[in-house]
């Protein structure tokens, strides 16, 4: 009888064992995906369509790598159908995300934002009008991304007092714009930049300022995902408190400009009797 607190210890931690084996088992591989038009944060890779990379790719597989899990970020359509594949639980993470109530109710936000992200006006060279704030966007057309968001405040604003066309992505939406089929377009800084120079179309854009909203960019975990437990957030919060306060976001956006650009550069080196046959 002496040794009955003993047993009881060990019968207690035999049946606690195969639940934690199974927890820790479901979450040797995560799946990620996020908007295939984001560059330098997320692109597709021309060596793996299949894949997406950038800077909020490395941030991930820099935290998989530290967590003992392998995190494949992959394409799965455009930026809508991304957020659906998360919403549903048929892919566990989404790489990079505003802040927003529908988000919420689907998804788990990891704290803290890795970046801070500026969204602002876009408009054909030369075609600027006034602007100064939110309301001198009322009595024009704009142009945004199916289900994209700005931030939980202005995404409020727009909903009750703008007129926004939504197209699948950033190309088509550019397009509109330059055809004179919307007055504007609401994207984020950065990648607008990154995809209008590989479009050819940097000299027919301006931004006008200033930004619509500066919002953080977040790693999100699908409420329906088999890995949602309390051991899998708390170590992704973990790693990103870590990463973040070491800076490895901003050193991961550097080297992704780079990329971006040095890729952007390739085709120009093929010479023009490989660019012939290739036609």
């Amino acid at each position: 009888m002496r040794n009955q607190p003993l047993f009881l210890a060990l019968l207690l931690l035999s049946s606690l064992l195969p639940g934690m084996a199974q927890a820790v088992g479901k979450c040797e591989r995560l799946v990620a995906t996020g908007n295939p038009e984001y560059p330098p944060y997320l692109w597709r890779d021309p060596q793996s369509p299949d894949h997406l990379i950038g800077a909020n790719a490395d941030l991930l597989l820099q935290i998989g790598e530290q967590l003992g899990v392998k995190i494949e970020v992959l394409y799965t359509g455009p930026w809508s159908r991304a957020q659906d594949e998360v919403r549903t639980g048929r892919v566990d993470l989404l790489a990079g995300a505003f802040l927003t109530l529908p988000r919420l109710e689907s998804m788990d936000y990891v704290h803290p934002a890795f970046f801070q992200t500026p969204s602002v006006v876009w408009v054909r060279k030369g075609m600027a009008f006034p602007y100064s704030g939110w309301d001198d966007l009322r009595e024009r057309t704009g142009g945004t991304l199916v289900n994209n968001s700005f931030g939980q405040q202005f995404d409020s604003f727009a909903k009750a007092n703008l007129h926004l066309e939504e197209v699948p992505g950033l190309t088509q939406a550019f397009q509109k714009l330059l055809l004179g089929r919307t007055d504007y377009v609401l994207y984020e800084r950065y990648p607008g930049v990154a995809l209008a120079d590989t479009l050819g179309m940097q000299d027919d854009l301006e931004t006008l300022e200033p930004p619509i909203s500066s919002e953080g960019l977040y790693l999100t975990l699908s409420h329906d995902s088999a890995c949602n437990e309390p051991w899998l957030r708390g170590q992704l919060a973990k790693k990103m408190t870590e990463l973040t306060a070491a800076g490895l976001p901003e050193t991961l956006l550097q080297r992704n400009l780079e990329r971006w650009k040095a890729q952007q550069l390739q085709p120009a080196s093929v010479p023009p009797k490989e660019q012939e046959d290739s036609l």
